[in-house]
């Protein structure tokens, strides 16, 4: 048995075999053949490596085109790496001298190539190589086994996945019918594969550090997503407690739901904090009304790029999110968050190639939307067209500055204007918010108040910017924190501004879906929390808990102390003696 250690992304228990993606990508059910048969793969071998390297030039010829020559030269190497002689004698050698299948053969002789990039550092000029290696054996294994489309091609039967990243593209593709949970080395507990993670409502683990060397496909594994655990091959004894906790998780979750499900979030002296969903598919909109959400906090719209070979178009806007005001109904508010692509979710969008030497800093977000209008009215006239169905309110995110507010309203008034002259039917009194996630916003905060209807406080960004830490980057992920007073200062700064000028304000950040956070936020004046539905039983089980007295003590003494440490040491204390049901 070997216990790995990791950040807990998406809590819940799962126990099943390992399919390992990242050294085999799909399952490799047979590894030797018969003397008789090691020709017959010699020659499959062949054929894939040929028909791999017409797909790379295929891809180079394509991307050319469209990216440039410098990415379509990217599938030049790889159609090179394809027909290198040596390494196909290496693989052919494997499969006359140890009588490997060709997939086999060339996932082992791979894997040798990369072994030997391991121990070299993340800026290491040939590291790059060893990712194009393993996507080399992806590839030629893919076609090999007849498997083409989806990245994770996985059989039916029930999985848990382990690799060494996911990108957000491929969580999308994660069906919790068949997988069960996911590991990875790397991640970060805000990463967008992390929320999505939460959106599939599957157990996951990220940031383990190295660990696929130490497991096979098939290998029983255990993901503890509380406790943040990978555990593979366990004992009898091991696998037999996780068993019963897992029976017993799942019969208190469902009880526990169904008890608070009709019951409203009002503190024990009678004030009521609304309780939103995050969601980032139409189908996740049931999912808010299951856990008894009062509306729809956040609408990422990213899914609508995931995948696709060219921009979605208005009416793909407009059908996405027409499906989720009709299931909320009328009464139930839902807030979509303009296109929010960044340098961590996609390399490119609509032509515009992203390829900064600090994409988090550079065109992402908001500045990429202004700089492609016609990308971004396409969206902003499918909102409108759409709020026929319900209470659709549109936010925008990554809003650093007024003048980037005030051209936003400017574009959304010109598209207001178009639907007129066009005669589309639309509301007219739509609520526009602006979402605070870097520290310019949030000190600006008195005057954009003046402009918009509603402020989100979108914490991930917020600690990223504020404290000069990438939430997905290990070596700085003790500075990442979000009670470090620096960023509790700037909630409070937000949340006294919008006080003043009479603006609603949310916080849709991870933040808000932690228990321990829940007396600091309610404390500072927060009335509106947004988390992934899942949390919304414990979220409101916490406010029904806690008096707002408590709170604005907590809030008080938090703003005292000095150091993270302190803040979450205090808030932990805190939550054992004012909400001890939420604290167990």
């Amino acid at each position: 048995m070997d216990i790995k250690r990791g950040i807990a992304v998406s809590p819940g228990i799962a126990i099943g075999p390992a399919l390992v993606l990242d050294t085999e990508g799909v399952v490799i059910s047979q590894r030797i053949v018969p003397p008789e048969q090691v020709e017959g793969e010699i020659y499959r071998l062949a054929g894939a490596l040929i028909r791999a390297a017409d797909d790379a030039r295929q891809h180079q010829r394509s991307l050319t085109e469209k990216l440039g020559k410098d990415i379509g030269d990217i599938f030049h190497g790889h159609a090179g790496m394809y027909e290198d002689p040596h390494l196909r004698r290496k693989i052919e050698g494997l499969i006359r001298d140890q009588r490997y299948t060709a997939e086999y053969a060339v996932s082992r002789a791979i894997r040798e190539y990369v072994k030997r990039f391991d121990d070299l550092p993340a800026d290491h000029q040939f590291v790059r190589l060893r990712a194009d290696l393993l996507d080399l054996e992806k590839q030629v294994l893919a076609t090999l086994m007849g498997v083409h489309g989806s990245p994770l091609p996985f059989a039916g039967e029930p999985v848990i996945v382990l690799a060494h990243d996911l990108s957000p593209s491929e969580t999308a593709q994660l069906d919790p019918k068949t997988v069960h949970a996911f590991a990875t080395e790397s991640g970060g507990p805000t990463s967008h594969t992390a929320i999505m993670a939460g959106a599939l409502e599957i157990p996951a683990v990220v940031g383990i550090g190295r660990f696929l060397t130490d497991v096979s496909g098939g290998d029983t594994v255990i993901v503890d997503g509380r406790e943040g655990l990978l555990i593979i091959d366990p004992d009898e004894a091991t696998l037999a407690r996780y068993q019963r906790l897992r029976q017993d998780q799942f019969t208190a979750s469902g009880s526990r739901i169904e008890s608070l499900l009709d019951v409203q979030p009002i503190t024990r002296d009678g004030v009521r904090v609304s309780l939103f969903g995050n969601i980032e598919f139409p189908n996740e909109a049931v999912h808010c009304l299951e856990r008894g959400a009062d509306g729809v906090g956040l609408y990422r719209t990213e899914f609508l790029y995931v995948n696709k070979s060219s921009d979605p178009t208005e009416e793909e806007h407009y059908e996405a999110y027409k499906a989720v005001l009709t299931t909320l109904g009328p009464d139930k508010p839902v807030v979509i968050r303009t296109l929010d692509i960044g340098a961590d979710k996609f390399s490119s969008v609509s032509g515009l190639l992203t390829g900064e030497k600090n994409p988090f800093l550079g065109l992402r977000s908001i500045r990429l939307c202004l700089r492609n209008l016609p990308l971004f009215k396409t969206q902003l006239r499918a909102i409108l067209r759409a709020s026929i169905y319900g209470d659709i309110r549109i936010m925008f995110p990554m809003i650093s500055t007024v003048m980037e507010l005030r051209q936003c309203q400017h574009l959304l008034a010109e598209v207001r204007e178009d639907l007129e002259e066009e005669g589309i039917p639309f509301k007219r009194d739509i609520l526009v918010g602006t979402m605070i996630e870097v520290p310019s916003a949030a000190i600006l905060a008195d005057v954009l108040a003046r402009e918009v209807d509603f402020f989100s406080i979108g914490t991930n960004d917020l600690v990223q910017y504020t404290l000069a830490a990438d939430r997905n980057n290990e070596n700085v992920a003790g500075l990442y924190n979000p009670a470090d007073p620096a960023v509790l200062r700037l909630i409070r700064l937000v949340c006294d501004a919008a006080r003043r000028e009479n603006v609603a304000v949310n916080v849709c950040g991870e933040m808000s879906g932690e228990t321990m956070f829940i007396p600091l936020l309610v404390g500072l004046g927060l009335r509106q929390l947004s988390v992934t539905p899942r949390k919304i039983p414990e979220i409101k089980r916490a406010i029904r808990n806690l008096t707002v007295a408590d709170a604005e003590r907590v809030a008080r003494e938090s703003g005292r102390m000095e150091t993270a440490r302190e803040v979450t040491t205090y808030l932990r204390e805190q939550l054992r003696r004012i909400l001890p049901e939420a604290a167990d």
